[in-house]
């Protein structure tokens, strides 16, 4: 690679749940899921422990997303969410 030429990165999204008037960890969370492309990830960032969040996706999104804790608090906790498939409607369109 020439001095003129730089590798580009993709920019991780940050969804921050603790930011004032922020809609629900749920909410931002489930959008944001909705959003990624298989192979994406963003990390959210709170201010209580998500691991109930982290569970409640993998019950109702089963195989959609993977979750990596990035940090686990005392005041801040992480967490990476992967898409890993593409989500379709039922096979009967409805």
């Amino acid at each position: 690679m020439s001095a003129s030429q730089t590798a580009t990165t993709p920019v991780e999204q940050i969804v921050d749940t603790r930011a004032p008037g922020a809609d629900s960890c749920v909410n931002l969370t489930n959008a944001a899921v909705d959003a990624l492309a298989p192979g994406s990830s963003f990390v959210l960032v709170a201010d209580h422990d998500p691991i109930g969040l982290c569970h409640m996706l993998d019950a109702e999104r089963p195989g959609v997303v993977a979750w990596q804790s990035v940090e686990n608090g005392p005041t801040t906790w992480r967490v990476r969410f992967t898409k890993v498939l593409a989500v379709s409607g039922p096979p009967d369109g409805r």
